[in-house]
């Protein structure tokens, strides 16, 4: 490969890895929406085959989003912003629906999921960027049994998209009339609970396709990519920790609801091949 080809590369990475850090703290998110097309141009450029690329992408997201994860989690935990009984409503669904969605992640088209992804997304970056507070799915969360259908969808979904779970986490809890800053905060913790089954799912994947894979690869994780990414990630998180409980409700509604429409249309291009 051209040595600018490789330069090039290098700084999309740690592009990448500082954009991700800074809107795991910003918005509880684990940055897998920005991580896994970086992370899938670098593997096309390397001669990765195709037919394992995608699930590298996913895999190797999910082991970065691990420390940036437990780091901005830390860092909203501190400022007592995260809502506990939450999370663990949602810790025993979520690692199960993780485990179900990397064992499909091998065999199954993420395309549906991925049409269902960009339409919810829209519709919430909608919600917010308009500050239609009248657009709920209730007025207080439900019960039980609704909230362990959520863990399970939420973990499913970011298994199979190499995500870290916060934009699920932070639509439905705003839709329930949560305040988007303790939204985000209990939504950083759900990176932690994605990641780590889900990077462990899809190490056990990939054993069977290491001879496609490149050095240094445990499965679906690529460490040399893990190694190149993490560490910046994680050294940015907590600036995006700051930014999210320095600006007002509003402010960071508009910031969550551009975001939250950046990531619909990138899946929306991706469905239409680009």
């Amino acid at each position: 490969m051209p040595w600018g080809e490789l330069a090039l590369l290098a700084l999309a990475l740690s592009a990448a890895g500082a954009v991700a850090g800074i809107l795991a703290g910003l918005f509880g998110v684990g940055g897998g929406a920005i991580l896994v097309p970086v992370l899938y141009q670098l593997f096309q450029f390397i001669g990765v085959p195709e037919e394992v690329r995608m699930h590298l992408s996913v895999g190797t997201s999910l082991a970065i989003i691990i420390p940036t994860s437990i780091r901005s989690f830390r860092s909203h935990l501190a400022r007592k912003a995260v809502d506990m009984d939450v999370l663990k409503a949602w810790a025993a669904p979520v690692i199960i629906g993780v485990i179900i969605g990397a064992a499909f992640a091998v065999q199954a088209s993420a395309l549906v999921l991925k049409i269902v992804f960009a339409i919810v997304a829209a519709f919430n970056a909608l919600k917010l960027l308009m500050g239609r507070e009248d657009w709920r799915l209730g007025k207080k969360l439900p019960g039980r049994v609704g909230m362990t259908g959520y863990g399970f969808g939420i973990g499913i979904l970011s298994a199979l998209m190499g995500i870290g779970g916060g934009v699920f986490g932070n639509m439905i809890l705003t839709l329930y009339g949560r305040p988007i800053h303790r939204a985000v905060a209990t939504s950083a913790g759900l990176g932690v609970l994605i990641s780590i089954p889900g990077m462990i799912g899809y190490v056990y994947g990939g054993w069977d396709k290491m001879a496609l894979l490149p050095p240094i690869s445990l499965g679906y994780v690529s460490l040399i990519g893990v190694l190149l990414v993490a560490p910046l990630s994680v050294l940015v998180a907590p600036i995006g920790v700051r930014l999210a409980h320095g600006f007002s409700k509003r402010t960071l509604e508009i910031a969550f609801g551009c975001f939250l429409l950046a990531v619909a249309v990138r899946f929306g291009l991706s469905l239409a091949g680009y």
